[in-house]
């Protein structure tokens, strides 16, 4: 249970985080590199086992961690974007209703029972995902203010999802610390190569402020994820029930992190897309 504990603590600072990078001006793409770049070096630092480099091609989870990498990466943008352009608690509510997703995968993959609780706690999930993005401004709704919460959506989802299979099928509990410090690598690397096209086309400096931000970002980061790993590790517990605490978790902190540290404002609307995003995980994982 610590290690859930832990995890939803963590995961939950990360959009603090992120609201603080659009307050200061962080430039999102430089500080999340360093996040990596230190997530890795914790990893391997970390690691209940030492591996040389040469030998990570070669590991059973190496294919797994190049797919992650790539998802860590473009995700991580999105919630950042999501954070400051919708808020905490919008953010928190997108990335963790996303638990509906391997449910879906799991149906149409692996022929896993359809009730009608279930199917109504998806319907109630996608309806909360939009309720809780809505900002009301002259009776307008900006296509991205909706359309960043709905790519988190899928993208956590997709990562939950992979996460979950590798870490199943592949990572062994000795390698918990080398495969999270591999994928944050991985994600570090695909992170070079578009800092690298961006700086081809506009040169600028790299910036103390973004390096510091993305080592307060890193820490938190690599934590979050291997305390995940470690709780699905730990017997006696489902996954099902284990998703369903972190994820109504992190957006119950989150939305009342929001509320009093950043003073959100909240339209009826909003309210309750976060009341139904904390119904619709129950429905649709204990269904």
């Amino acid at each position: 249970m610590i290690y859930l504990l832990l995890s939803i603590l963590f995961a939950t600072s990360l959009f603090v985080i992120f609201k603080y990078f659009g307050i200061y001006k962080v430039d999102t793409l430089k500080a999340i590199i360093v996040n990596y770049l230190v997530a890795f070096a914790l990893g391997f630092g970390l690691a209940e086992r030492s591996i040389p480099f040469a030998e990570i091609p070669s590991q059973p989870w190496f294919f797994g961690s190049l797919i992650l990498g790539a998802l860590f990466v473009s995700i991580f943008f999105v919630m950042a974007l999501t954070a400051q352009k919708n808020g905490v608690s919008v953010a928190s509510v997108a990335g963790k209703m996303s638990v509906v997703v391997p449910i879906l995968f799991g149906i149409f993959l692996y022929n896993e029972s359809v009730t009608v609780l279930k199917v109504i706690g998806i319907i109630i999930a996608l309806v909360a995902v939009y309720l809780a993005s809505v900002k009301e401004e002259k009776n307008k709704v900006e296509g991205a203010s909706i359309l960043f919460p709905i790519l988190l959506f899928l993208g956590s989802g997709t990562i939950d999802t992979t996460l979950k299979y590798i870490q199943v099928n592949y990572v062994p509990k000795g390698d918990v610390s080398i495969f999270s410090g591999s994928l944050f690598g991985i994600a570090a690397l695909f992170g070079v190569l578009i800092l690298i096209i961006k700086l081809i086309k506009k040169r600028e400096a790299f910036g103390l402020k973004n390096i510091i931000a993305g080592i307060v970002l890193g820490i938190p980061n690599y934590f979050s994820i291997v305390f995940l790993i470690k709780a699905l590790q730990t017997d006696g517990f489902e996954s099902s029930v284990l998703f369903t605490i972190n994820n109504v978790g992190v957006v119950v902190v989150s939305t009342l992190v929001g509320l009093i540290l950043f003073k959100e404002k909240f339209s009826l609307k909003n309210k309750i897309g976060v009341a139904l995003a904390i119904i619709g995980i129950l429905l649709v994982t204990f269904a």
